[in-house]
């Protein structure tokens, strides 16, 4: 388990910090497990998920307008560093059951072997790969998130 600390500073927007406290970027949580492309990212509404997710997409070279793909379900972003090709971010938040989810083909988008963000994933958890990487982001009293990366 991975445990990092997600700061809001007004001037320089969304600072991540490691367990130790040292800055790193929202890539290097890709790097924690290198041949994922499913990221499962859960928590309450407002807890940060559509914020870190353009936090990586930025990172990964997009210049895509990224936000929360409420009633498209899946939005599509093109990534170019030092990713090449296409990232999907998913808001399942709105699917009533898992059958939405196959009827606009989202087995086609997790195993396509591009990276693949979604919010509220427990509703398709069936349809997930086996090395879906679990995200955790909790609200802290101090205004921090905390974002917890299972292995």
């Amino acid at each position: 388990m991975h445990t990092y600390t997600i700061k809001i500073d007004a001037n320089e927007g969304l600072l991540l910090l490691d367990e130790q406290g040292k800055q790193v970027n929202a890539l290097d949580i890709l790097s924690v497990h290198p041949a994922a492309r499913v990221y499962a990212l859960e928590g309450q509404m407002g807890a940060g998920k559509t914020t870190f997710i353009k936090q990586l997409c930025e990172q990964m070279g997009s210049a895509d307008v990224v936000n929360s793909p409420t009633f498209a379900i899946v939005n599509v972003y093109d990534v170019t560093q030092p990713y090449q090709g296409e990232v999907y971010h998913f808001d399942c938040y709105r699917l009533k059951d898992i059958r939405e989810a196959m009827d606009f083909g989202a087995e086609e988008y997790l195993y396509s072997g591009n990276y693949c963000f979604i919010e509220w994933p427990t509703i398709i958890e069936p349809l997930l790969p086996d090395n879906t990487v679990w995200v955790k982001i909790v609200p802290q009293e101090n205004g921090d998130r905390q974002l917890t990366i299972g292995d």
